[in-house]
């Protein structure tokens, strides 16, 4: 069954509005989270192993919607790579004209396998903090990346090829990833 998410993001305007954004960034998460979800109610399903496709939560990373929700929450406009499914990682990338996100979705079949995986991500990407309030564990890489671990999923928002400063209101590649990752997080409601 295919889910269709509709969420709205809110974009200020002006150069000293980013600290303004990012609170309401988060105040929109919640509100998303819970409008996201089919019938407005959290999901009850257990998670789902990875199979021969990608899942629909997956696949929503490079969807028509999410990248408009992005587009307006970077204040920037991004053509979008066709998607991947590879070794049950469902990727693409997100061009700007002056660099690229790649955002990409692992699915995996059992906790143990999870956090083994989002744990080896921490070690090989080089983990600098924990982030809060994100999914069901989330941390920062020391380029400023995203990792952020939902059930059986773990996104990755790979912020490594923007300029150190991005955007509109331009603000760290940092922001940019926390705020892709808040976009995204803020339509799963479980698969």
């Amino acid at each position: 069954m295919s889910k269709h998410w509709y969420c709205r993001t809110v974009r200020a305007r002006g150069r000293g509005a980013w600290a303004l954004v990012l609170v309401a960034v988060a105040v929109l998460v919640a509100v998303l989270a819970a409008a996201c979800s089919s019938g407005g109610t959290p999901s009850t399903q257990a998670p789902r192993p990875a199979g021969a496709n990608p899942s629909a939560i997956a696949v929503e990373v490079c969807a028509r919607d999410a990248v408009s929700e992005i587009d307006s929450a970077l204040g920037e406009k991004a053509s979008v790579s066709t998607p991947t499914w590879v070794d049950h990682r469902y990727s693409c990338r997100y061009r700007y004209a002056d660099g690229s996100i790649e955002l990409s979705v692992k699915e995996l079949s059992s906790w143990a396998e999870t956090l083994q995986y989002f744990d080896s991500l921490a070690t090989s990407l080089g983990k600098s903090r924990d982030l809060t309030g994100l999914g069901q564990g989330a941390f920062q890489t020391t380029d400023g990346s995203v990792v952020v671990r939902k059930d059986w999923k773990v996104l990755l928002v790979d912020s490594s090829g923007l300029p150190a400063q991005f955007g509109v209101p331009p603000t760290s590649s940092g922001d940019v990833a926390v705020t892709v990752g808040d976009v995204i997080l803020g339509c799963w409601a479980g698969d």
